[in-house]
């Protein structure tokens, strides 16, 4: 059996691996990734948010996914029984990016690939990891190609970002179950001939349909437009059909989206996502380190995937350089608890939408603007603002504007 020897083995070439890569490797340590699939591949997580430009332009990556042409967002849309809330990122608390892109996401992620590639990073495709021995934090990898062919990779610290092949918490029993409840979506692309007619194109349009279902509306500058249902799994229980005559009739179903898509070619048949959520209880090891999807993924709804991917593996690339280094590394204060930061209040949002304290906070007759500023915040993606009170006191800050919010529209209707 072969083996070849590498300062840094990553699991993974999505977003979260191949911006590990690139910095890792621009810091001057050699770098092998090991890909389970053939790229292109699809996967959903297609609208970015500002925050993830940053890790994309440390990684060297932004100027080849400029030349692809994607669309450009500038925000998000929530609607609901006709009634707009709108978000634009340049109305933001919080310094930063005030635009990103909505990807399909398997040009998008072979884009990243292509640019590792194209640094010099060896990519291995279709090359499954089935097993790994450490020593200390020193490794030998085991991997087979889809020809079955085997060999070993020595490394001196692994970067796991294989998304939901969480291929380090499966060897090694580290996952456990999400504490967010299992969802269903219900989505495919479609040819969107009427989208300039009814809405402009740049950014996503989040639709609530009734409480805790809600769909989102993603278009591409190819003119196709991936649209999605997403709730409680007994909610589609009461549609009969297949999944592409359900889909349907869930979009005649929603008066904001009927006229617009009744009819319109699907790319692809209807495809369905469940029960995705998942955690572990250690981000870290000796001579190992999880990111992105493979921490933990919480929920479609305000696009966090590809923020949380692309932010752990960029701040977990400075890690390990620090470490290979030989220089002492916290994992615990300097990578846990920033990932968990982000993680949970995302959770909070997430949690917040489902049982209704967004929509009474979107929907509000009176936006406060001060604080939608510092809610755009952490729709952008900067949730690791801590002078943003909406981070920093999350549930807190979310709750007490509700409470206000709703005690307000009660004076009203009684005087």
């Amino acid at each position: 059996m072969k083996s070849i020897k590498t300062d840094v083995l990553v699991i993974g070439a999505g977003p979260s691996g191949t911006v590990a890569a690139s910095i890792i490797k621009q810091a001057g340590y050699s770098v092998v990734i090991v890909e389970k699939l053939r790229f292109p591949r699809f996967v959903i997580g297609e609208s970015l948010l500002p925050r993830c430009m940053e890790a994309l332009d440390e990684a060297g990556f932004l100027d080849a996914v400029k030349a692809k042409g994607f669309q450009q967002k500038y925000g998000a849309k929530f609607v609901k029984d006709g009634v707009i809330c709108d978000y634009l990122f340049e109305d933001q608390f919080t310094k930063g990016w005030t635009w990103t892109w909505q990807v399909p996401r398997a040009e998008f992620d072979k884009t990243l690939a292509d640019c590792c590639e194209q640094m010099g990073i060896p990519l291995h495709y279709e090359t499954t990891v089935t097993d790994i021995q450490f020593n200390g934090t020193d490794s030998v990898t085991t991997v087979e190609d889809i020809e079955g062919n085997k060999w070993t990779i020595e490394a001196k610290f692994i970067v796991d970002g294989s998304g939901y092949g969480r291929v380090i918490p499966k060897l090694f029993n580290l996952d456990k179950p999400s504490s967010l409840p299992g969802r269903k979506a219900l989505f495919t692309h479609m040819r969107d001939l009427n989208r300039l007619s009814v809405h402009e194109p740049n950014r996503i349009t989040i639709v609530t349909h009734k409480p805790g279902v809600w769909i989102w509306v993603i278009p591409f500058s190819s003119g196709i437009t991936s649209v999605g249902y997403v709730g409680d799994p007994s909610f589609f229980k009461d549609y009969e059909g297949n999944n592409t005559e359900v889909y349907d009739q869930l979009i005649e179903s929603q008066p904001y989206l009927a006229d617009r898509f009744r009819g319109a070619e699907k790319m692809f048949e209807t495809r369905v996502l469940e029960s995705w959520s998942s955690t572990t209880d250690k981000f870290y090891g000796d001579g190992f380190v999880l990111t992105g999807n493979v921490t933990e993924f919480l929920d479609p709804i305000f696009s966090s995937g590809v923020t949380l991917a692309t932010v752990s593996s960029q701040n977990a690339a400075h890690l390990v350089i620090k470490k290979l280094k030989g220089e002492e590394v916290n994992w615990e204060k300097e990578y846990m608890e920033p990932v968990m930061q982000g993680v949970n209040t995302f959770r909070t949002y997430v949690n917040c939408w489902y049982d209704g304290t967004l929509d009474t906070i979107f929907f509000a007759k009176k936006q406060v603007l001060e604080y939608k500023k510092m809610i755009c915040s952490v729709l952008a993606g900067y949730v690791w603002d801590l002078e943003n009170p909406f981070v920093k006191r999350h549930l807190h800050e979310v709750k007490k504007l509700a409470r206000v919010i709703e005690m307000k529209q009660a004076l009203e209707e009684n005087n």
